[in-house]
């Protein structure tokens, strides 16, 4: 399994939720998902805890495919094959 979590939500911003999952012990792997493509705002993210970041506007088999390395690498397996 994996999450995707966007930064800008109405509530809560993504980096404090993932921040708040991390404190917790919580491993499974954050893809980060957001329109913000500074690379400062990219450095935030992985710094708070995500495994991955892709900034909008972005392909979708871009997205799947970067999902499949994160759930291979959460395995343990570093194949192409799940």
């Amino acid at each position: 399994d994996a999450v995707v979590l966007d930064i800008g939500l109405p509530i809560k911003d993504g980096i404090s939720i993932l921040e708040d999952w991390r404190r917790e012990g919580r491993a499974m792997p954050v893809l980060l998902l957001t329109a913000r493509d500074r690379w400062s705002d990219k450095v935030q993210g992985i710094d708070a805890g995500a495994d991955d970041y892709v900034a909008k506007p972005f392909h979708m088999e871009e997205v799947l495919a970067r999902l499949r390395a994160l759930v291979r690498r959460a395995a343990g397996h570093a194949s192409n094959a799940i």
